[in-house]
């Protein structure tokens, strides 16, 4: 190819305006390009190198079509030598992975790819990595989420940057991309036509992607032949439409927002209240279905609690609660700390209980902060345990006479379904709780005047 290649085939210049209009890649910086061998992936490295910016090629062996995988790998290796680009390959035990973690092969192969594309990104020092995504694609892509029913940003298809992962072929379409590769002469042999090579999965119609691609475009390129075209445009356009309804959904969220969460009564009062519900629940996860249920039950009684893969969700007190899986107090649930004497324990990376008693003295002044308490050390009966409070659990919270169940103390102290789950508490070795962690202290071990020894408790939280 010539140094004025740009001028002669429009692709390239195509290509060119569209990195540039986007700000995807610089000529002084280095990137990687997936490289399957395929039509599309060839395209992508052939225009990337022709328009002089530094690349190395990645080729991934999932393992999944016997030889012609390894066929697909030589191929790609023979060619990177023929034009002088690195070419970085690795190789998958695919089908393992899937049973391991209980996913799709095309999961699987996604989560596989994308995850050494990155490593790989921060092993070399490459700004970006170049996918072979083109109109097509992103087309098939707003077909299918038209169908799954979809919000805005569905329709917007497939986006020229997420993070570092790049697209610069998003403004050219299949056809245009196998006329580029007819018209050029081969690198390994010199003859007209650049060879590739076909992934034989790509032509059966199962995969729901292939039946868009080979049925359904097809119908509709019939009706409209610029069909492809007219779509692009469209969700090109949205895409502008999108950037101004997440300005104004993010500022109803701003304005929703409380200490705890997220207040019912002002979401409600924005102008499209589902979309602020839904932005705010998405966020964390949960599907459109389950945001569906959530608000529709807004106003039932408290106590329910819904799930995403991150987070769990409930309603309490006109305020929508969000808690992390993440949740140190979540992640140690079930742990007990045992005290068999005086002294400093870690009950988690962020907790430590101390334990000191002292002689009362005629300065003695009990303690009335809310992470330390002052108890009769002569009453409790070591060793004590620190652990999250369960169901049944009764105390008798200082000042009154007869025992209480936790729940329905906390529930009176207008505490929520994720503080009930944070509740500590601390006990004695008859199971007794003697200090309900930053709440209250059991009124059989308070200090009395006949008190002589006093057990000093103190949480510190970092």
């Amino acid at each position: 190819m010539s140094k004025h290649r740009d001028t002669e085939l429009p692709i390239l210049q195509k290509v060119s305006s569209y990195i540039a209009k986007h700000h995807l890649l610089t000529l002084e910086k280095r990137y990687l390009v997936a490289f399957s061998g395929g039509a599309d992936s060839l395209a992508l490295l052939l225009i990337l190198k022709e328009l002089r910016y530094s690349i190395e090629a990645i080729h991934c062996n999932f393992h999944l079509r016997g030889e012609e995988s390894d066929r697909d790998e030589h191929f790609c290796a023979e060619l990177c030598e023929s034009i002088g680009i690195k070419l970085h390959r690795v190789h998958f035990d695919t089908r393992a992975y899937a049973d391991l973690h209980k996913v799709s092969i095309e999961m699987a192969a996604r989560e596989l790819r994308y995850r050494y594309f990155e490593q790989l990104r921060q092993d070399v020092g490459a700004d970006g990595i170049c996918v072979a995504h083109h109109r097509d694609d992103s087309v098939e892509t707003v077909l299918m989420n038209l169908v799954r029913g979809t919000g805005i940003h569905g329709l917007l298809g497939i986006r020229p940057r997420n993070g570092y992962v790049l697209r610069p072929l998003l403004c050219v379409d299949k056809k245009e991309i196998e006329a580029f590769l007819a018209s050029m002469k081969d690198v390994m042999t010199g003859s007209l036509g650049q060879r590739y090579v076909t992934d034989s999965t790509n032509l059966e119609t199962d995969a729901t992607r292939n039946k868009f691609r080979l049925t359904v475009l097809p119908r509709l390129a019939d009706i409209h032949p610029s069909v492809s075209q007219s779509i692009a445009e469209t969700a090109e356009r949205l895409a502008g439409v999108a950037a101004i309804y997440d300005a104004a959904v993010s500022e109803s969220v701003g304005r929703c927002r409380t200490e705890r969460g997220f207040s019912i009564e002002k979401i409600l009062a924005e102008t499209v209240p589902e979309h602020v519900f839904y932005a705010i629940l998405s966020t964390y996860g949960f599907t459109s279905d389950q945001v569906y249920a959530i608000f529709s039950q807004l106003h039932g009684p408290s106590g329910r609690m819904w799930e995403s893969p991150s987070h769990w969700a409930t309603v309490d007190r006109g305020e929508l609660l969000l808690m992390s899986k993440d949740d140190e107090e979540v992640l140690t649930e079930g742990k007990v700390m045992v005290a068999p004497e005086s002294g400093t324990y870690v009950f988690s990376s962020s907790k430590k209980f101390s334990f000191l008693i002292k002689m009362r003295n005629s300065d003695f002044q009990p303690s009335r902060e809310r992470n330390e308490v002052t108890l009769d050390a002569a009453v409790v009966k070591w060793p004590l345990a620190v652990r999250h409070i369960q169901n049944g659990d009764r105390f008798v919270p200082f000042g009154m006479k007869g025992s209480r169940l936790v729940s329905d103390y906390l529930t009176d102290r207008k505490r929520s379904l994720f503080d009930k789950r944070r509740q500590l508490a601390v006990t004695d070795a008859d199971g007794r709780i003697i200090w309900l962690v930053g709440e209250r202290t059991d009124h059989r071990f308070r200090i009395t005047e006949a008190t002589m020894s006093v057990l000093h408790i103190s949480l510190r939280s970092e």
